[in-house]
């Protein structure tokens, strides 16, 4: 994939938990507890996009510790337990005043298909649902979990991560 979009045009990033920055998978230990896998390399894109002043925040349908964990460790904003993701969008850009026209949604799932339609730009991970493939302005070649926010920076948008951190 070439560089594509301007991030100048962008100023909101809304991003699903489980299939987009998990690889939707969940395990289970005896006692109950639950463990996802997430990429590193989310980390330092999420890293970037507050060192770019981007909004960003993760929209989750779960109410889980490992999402505001995760959460916490990305220093993001986090909204769990949506029940309706469309109905929450609009209230999140309302309260922070966000034009969803300029905001970028990636979602993998149907129940992330009403908010997607709400948005001026969509994304998502190679291995989505095929409703949010065929809504999606862009299919992106890695799978949830596997660095879909580093490939969206650095392919979609066409940034050096390494000068945007360490200028």
């Amino acid at each position: 994939m070439k560089y594509i979009m301007n991030i100048e045009n962008i100023d909101a990033f809304i991003f699903d938990f489980d299939g987009v920055l998990t690889n939707n998978l969940v395990y289970i230990d005896q006692n109950g507890g639950e463990i996802v896998s997430c990429s590193r390399a989310d980390g330092l894109a999420f890293n970037t996009l507050n060192k770019l002043e981007k909004f960003v925040c993760i929209l989750s349908t779960e109410t889980n510790e490992v999402v505001s964990s995760r959460a916490k460790k990305l220093n993001s904003p986090v909204f769990q337990g949506v029940r309706n993701k469309a109905i929450a969008l609009l209230e999140i850009s309302k309260d922070n005043k966000i034009d969803l026209d300029n905001t970028l949604y990636v979602g993998n799932d149907i129940n992330d298909l009403q908010a997607m339609e709400l948005c001026g730009y969509t994304c998502c991970p190679s291995d989505s649902h095929e409703s949010i493939k065929h809504i999606s302005d862009i299919v992106l070649k890695t799978p949830g979990g596997k660095g879909v926010v580093r490939e969206i920076l650095e392919s979609v948008f066409g940034l050096d991560l390494n000068i945007i951190l360490y200028k």
